[in-house]
């Protein structure tokens, strides 16, 4: 009695021909997922960060401001990265990065959940 071949359980030794390109086709796949990831996800990300720094780095006293939590006011004095903000008859200290709003600029973190 012969026992038959398990060639569909365990491949020769030499491998089918033709199987050396599922290398390339896979870096190819993989390669085009990172781009994807970063024309849509990391580069967008990058320049919104950067746009919302130029907008800090415009803020000075007397400005009307918006913070991320909706808290409305006018820049009273500014320390490092604590700015303090006069909203009514409140006195308020935020931080610089919570700011999205000066007068009728907005960043784009906020304009982008809108």
């Amino acid at each position: 009695m012969t026992l038959p071949t398990l060639s569909f359980i365990a491949p020769t030794p030499g491998g089918a021909p033709g199987a050396g390109g599922g290398l390339a086709v896979l870096l190819l796949q993989v390669a085009g997922i990172g781009l994807v990831f970063y024309f849509f996800i990391i580069r967008p990300q990058a320049q919104a960060r950067k746009q919302h720094e130029t907008l800090l780095s415009g803020l000075k006293k007397g400005d009307d401001v918006t913070t991320s939590g909706g808290i409305i006011g006018r820049v009273k004095d500014i320390k490092d990265d604590r700015i303090t903000i006069e909203s009514g008859t409140s006195t308020l200290i935020v931080e610089r990065a919570r700011i999205v709003r000066i007068g009728d600029q907005t960043s784009a973190v906020e304009a982008r959940k809108a």
